[in-house]
């Protein structure tokens, strides 16, 4: 494979693109792994599209849970299609070329929406933790002036720490290799790539990381703590299960999410499995992302009563 270099110093040269190598290891199945993760594209497309749809139109989910929940797809679509979109074209190309711009500028979104829905799902169970913890002051605290600010928070906090995140990263020289073992652009293989010390960048990337990702965490942990312990004290069996079952597709989600970006960023240094990485990486971001619309629409009558008015309209 080429690559463009430019010479600034002797010995010393800028890297002017990547290669994102991802599953160049078996060629053999390029064209079945690109019609696998396009059905899976589609459908994540086809599915958030839906959910987007019926609570923008539903009356019965013209509330705050459902307006999260809106933007909580939205953000699914546009963090899987800065990521799975470029591996698509790779495929069907079966080049791994990207410009330093492009990685940039995939790394930037990506962390930017990952990161944006660490705060939603903190958003959601802070929801979850007023209504079933604080109902009757449920409407005074989540009305709608609330309820877009804090989704405008959210996005207004986020953009500001990406940057400060993205900028140490390309701020940094590159001499080679040029390979990067996975399908998008991540923080730590290009780190790798780096001449000379990067560990002052490293340090201030994953500084940032952690308090981007721990504090939402943490509110979610602690919304779902109190959850728990209201749910508890209920005296009914039957009230404490149909408590739990409002808000168990979000935990669910809360799980899948944090459970599969902590095997992924977690691993061991001291020798990691880049094969494990590769495979880790498309669940992280595009099988989750696959499962969460029958998450959250399976067990709520609420949107699988109005998925039937919608398709009773359509085929009317």
């Amino acid at each position: 494979m080429e690559y463009k270099l430019r010479t600034e110093k002797p010995n010393i040269t800028t890297m002017m693109e990547f290669i994102l190598l991802g599953f160049s290891d078996i060629l053999n199945f390029q064209w079945i792994l690109l019609g696998i993760f396009l059905v899976l594209y589609l459908t994540i497309l086809m599915c958030n599209s839906v959910i987007v749809l019926i609570t923008r139109i539903d009356p019965i989910l013209q509330t705050p849970m459902y307006f999260f929940l809106n933007h909580f797809s939205i953000l699914e679509i546009c963090y899987v299609t800065a990521t799975i979109s470029r591996m698509l074209m790779d495929l069907l190309n079966q080049k791994g070329h990207i410009s330093f711009i492009a990685c940039a500028t995939q790394m930037y979104l990506v962390l930017l929406f990952g990161g944006l829905e660490c705060l939603l799902l903190a958003v959601m169970a802070y929801d979850s933790y007023v209504a079933i913890c604080n109902p009757l002051h449920y409407g005074l605290i989540k009305s709608p002036q609330v309820c877009v600010q804090l989704v405008t928070a959210s996005w207004v906090s986020g953009v500001p720490v990406v940057i400060g995140q993205t900028w140490p990263v390309f701020s940094l020289p590159f001499c080679g290799p040029t390979t990067i073992n996975l399908f998008f652009c991540d923080p730590s293989p290009i780190f790798k790539l780096a001449c000379g010390d990067a560990f002052v960048n490293e340090i201030a990337v994953y500084a940032v990381a952690v308090v981007f990702v721990m504090v939402p965490f943490l509110l979610t942990v602690v919304s779902y703590g109190k959850i728990i312990s209201n749910i508890l004290k209920s005296p009914s069996a039957r009230g404490r299960a149909k408590v739990f079952s409002t808000c168990s597709s979000h935990l669910t989600v809360v799980v899948l999410f944090y459970g599969t970006a902590s095997t992924t960023y977690l691993q061991p240094k001291q020798n990691p499995s880049e094969d494990t990485g590769e495979l880790i990486s498309p669940f992280y971001t595009v099988w989750i992302s696959t499962l969460n619309p029958s998450i959250f629409t399976l067990r709520n009558k609420d949107i699988t009563v109005a998925l039937r008015k919608l398709l009773s309209k359509l085929s009317a």
